[in-house]
């Protein structure tokens, strides 16, 4: 499969609600319960690090960041969100969806990703540390969804060559 990465516009929304429609579907992918509609998707957003991974005629998943504070000390920190289309999981969209994200981070000097992952995600749990993340905490009954107490592990990467001055 041929996988081309380019920046998301509000064009792709459509698509990229659809995505992350089902990833909320598996219900191990996200605290939330349905897709906000654009306006408030790009308000909790970097504008300048969103990308979609595209094959043939569709997008086959996207990527963001949103910033984890306003402090200036956490200018550099973001936290990513990422998504495949399930006809195309395990065939390397992730990869090079997150590949892509971290060499876009740090051109504009983020210093540290990080992500909070369900445990029953081993999948994203195993992608997150072949690109460089690693398990940094573990956060139990930090939120519900559904009425479901859910944990989190928090999965952090930092830059090799941002914020190392």
């Amino acid at each position: 499969m041929e996988i081309t990465i380019e920046p998301m516009t509000d064009s792709y929304w459509p698509e990229v609600a659809a995505i992350y429609r089902e990833g909320i579907e598996t219900g191990h992918a996200t605290f939330e319960t349905e897709v906000p509609p654009w306006e408030q998707w790009d308000n909790n957003h970097r504008r300048d690090c969103r990308l979609v991974a595209g094959s043939g005629d569709t997008i086959a998943g996207w990527a963001a960041l949103s910033p984890v504070s306003g402090r200036c000390a956490y200018r550099g920190v973001a936290e990513v969100s990422l998504y495949v289309k399930e006809s195309v999981r395990g065939v390397g969209v992730g990869k090079a969806l997150l590949e892509a994200l971290i060499e876009e981070s740090e051109r504009i000097g983020i210093w540290t990703l990080q992500g909070g992952t369900f445990p029953e995600n081993k999948a994203s749990i195993a992608l997150q540390k072949s690109c460089g993340f690693r398990e940094v905490g573990y956060r139990e009954r930090i939120g519900q969804v559904n009425g479901v107490w859910r944990d989190v592990i928090l999965m952090e990467r930092r830059s090799k060559v941002v914020g190392n001055e």
